[in-house]
């Protein structure tokens, strides 16, 4: 059949099963828009109050469900203002194909009215990106893209399409979805050679990444763990993987991790990472990162391998491939002298006592009181996202969306009405500061208009915590820049958005309000007064090691 460039990009949507797009409307894709309006029925399209919640919304409808997220910008700002959305999705590794309009082909190159070059500005945070100069190359590009987005290891695609195409016809053919090209084979060292080192191994350590969340390796990871009796602990991206309460999960690893997760590191003899890219905030001082330790590393990127931490093995492929493999080969035992060890390791970390404000664990044992075993907590990145991290009781893999990569501050409440669209839960929990809801609190005009059930809980400190932090431990407490003097009444503002707005000083108050927010079903704002010199502990400092941990 022949179509026109708008209706075929309908029709691959269609056909790869995308059944929500988010967007912003604008001169260089009013063909597109047209179209979305004939295909209502069957794509439906979000209208974010900003390019930047688009891009965070597919995003975050990316990581909660599993699809592709998919969003659409005009030219120009409109494609600019998704450059910060699509690097948080390519540095966390999210499946998303992002769609710019451009001006006509006749146009390029001239300075035209609304003209970048968004694939040059794009180029370094895409896995790949696309301009699409005929109309017979735009079926095959946006199926090439969202083949490219989820294979391997995930990331964003761009394709920018010039007005013309959106409007010239061709003949079109349908075709199946695109599915990931699986990696079932890997290379590297023997897994069996991998393998005796780890079964003869005294206080070996599993350490788990975002890739084994990306895979869902996640039950295999477990039965390993189990079987071998091998302590673990996660990346920010892992949370959830593991029960929070399961015994061998030692919690967080790195700059905010755990004592016992950090030292158990630093006196391992054998270290698998799985799925980890040994990033400056979980490794912060890579010459000396498990240096007792035999270091094994399984990623499905090769580039990651030896990039940051020298490993003594390693294996490129798919988590879940891999550990299925390694799982038949390990033998079962018990590192029981090890394990108590590391419980002697753990120390509790106090919080600042009296006044009216609440405590930071507090709120997080509230909300996963509330939120249950099925909620869905989505951050923005700061203090709040720290706290959250080491506190909610995480139970899922999917169920904990935030920044890690880019760290974000603006992400979450994009993120939160993508992931609640996609999934359909009954409530989203969106946490952030003071700090971070102020960068893109405008889509809470999203969140009214399609009145989605987002609770949003405000840590306010009335500071910028995280950068005050390292003011009060690093710079002598100079506090530059760091106390906005806002004046912001979140109540009223919620109201005059058309949300429900509370203000709490206290844990009764606090979980009275979270409970009506969930009766509610609509968007509501939650204000938590947090002491401003409350600080995020442990904390190993830029370049530190275990040794260099702070506590208190």
């Amino acid at each position: 059949m022949v179509l026109n460039g708008s209706q075929i990009l309908a029709n691959v949507l269609i056909e790869n099963e995308v059944d929500t797009i988010f967007g912003y409307p604008g001169g260089a894709v009013l063909n597109i828009y047209d179209a979305l309006y004939e295909y209502s029925d069957r794509i439906t399209h979000i209208l974010t109050a900003h390019e930047q919640g688009a891009a965070h919304a597919a995003d975050g409808y990316a990581r909660a469900t599993g699809k592709t997220g998919v969003c659409l910008a005009t030219s120009g700002p409109g494609a600019t203002n998704l450059v910060t959305g699509i690097a948080t999705a390519y540095m966390d590794s999210v499946p998303m194909v992002a769609i710019t309009g451009n001006v006509p082909n006749s146009l390029i190159g001239r300075d035209s009215f609304q003209e970048v070059y968004i694939a040059g500005i794009t180029m370094p945070i895409t896995k790949h990106n696309f301009v699409v100069r005929k109309i017979e190359d735009l079926a095959p590009t946006l199926r090439s893209a969202f083949k490219i987005a989820i294979s391997g290891r995930p990331g964003p695609v761009l394709v920018d399409i010039p007005k013309d195409i959106t409007a010239a016809v061709t003949e079109y053919t349908p075709a199946p979805k695109q599915t990931a090209e699986r990696l079932l084979s890997y290379t590297g060292d023997r897994i069996d050679v991998i393998a005796e080192e780890i079964n003869k191994a005294k206080r070996p350590v599993i350490i788990f990444g975002g890739g084994v969340k990306n895979s869902n390796a996640g039950k295999i990871l477990k039965n390993i763990i189990k079987k071998a009796n091998i302590p673990a602990t996660h990346t920010l991206m892992a949370a959830g993987v593991l029960r929070w309460d399961m015994e061998e999960n030692l919690g967080m690893l790195g700059m905010h991790g755990s004592v016992c997760a950090n030292r158990a590191v630093n006196d391992a003899d054998v270290i698998i990472t799985v799925g980890s890219r040994f990033s400056d905030r979980v490794a912060l001082s890579p010459s000396k990162f498990g240096k007792r330790a035999v270091m094994i590393h399984i990623d499905i990127d090769q580039s990651e391998i030896d990039k940051n931490v020298k490993c003594d093995y390693h294996i490129v492929g798919d988590a879940e491939t891999v550990l299925g493999d390694l799982e038949p080969l390990l033998e079962e035992t018990r590192h029981t002298e090890w394990f108590e060890e590391i419980n002697k390791m753990d120390k509790q970390i106090a919080f600042t006592q009296g006044g009216d404000v609440l405590h930071p664990k507090e709120i997080m044992d509230i909300i996963s009181e509330v939120g249950g075993d099925d909620g869905l907590y989505v951050t923005d990145v700061g203090q709040h996202q720290m706290w959250a991290a080491q506190y909610l009781h995480h139970v899922k893999a999917d169920n904990f969306l935030t920044s890690g990569g880019l760290g974000t501050m603006g992400y979450g409440y994009g993120a939160a009405i993508g992931a609640q669209i996609g999934t359909g839960r009954k409530t989203v929990f969106h946490i952030t500061g003071d700090g971070s809801f102020h960068m893109n609190l405008n889509e809470a005009c999203t969140a009214v208009s399609y009145d989605l059930p987002v609770i949003t809980v405000i840590l306010n400190n009335s500071v910028l915590g995280m950068v005050r932090q390292w003011q009060t431990s690093f710079y002598g407490k100079r506090y530059s820049a760091t106390d906005p003097h806002r004046k912001t009444n979140y109540v009223k503002l919620a109201e005059g958005f058309g949300a429900k707005g509370y203000s709490c000083k206290n844990a009764d108050e606090f979980r009275a309000a979270l409970k009506e927010a969930v009766e509610y079903g609509g968007p509501v704002w939650i204000e938590c007064l947090v002491g401003k010199d409350e600080k995020v502990l442990p904390m190993i400092p830029g370049g530190g090691t275990v040794e260099d941990i702070i506590c208190e």
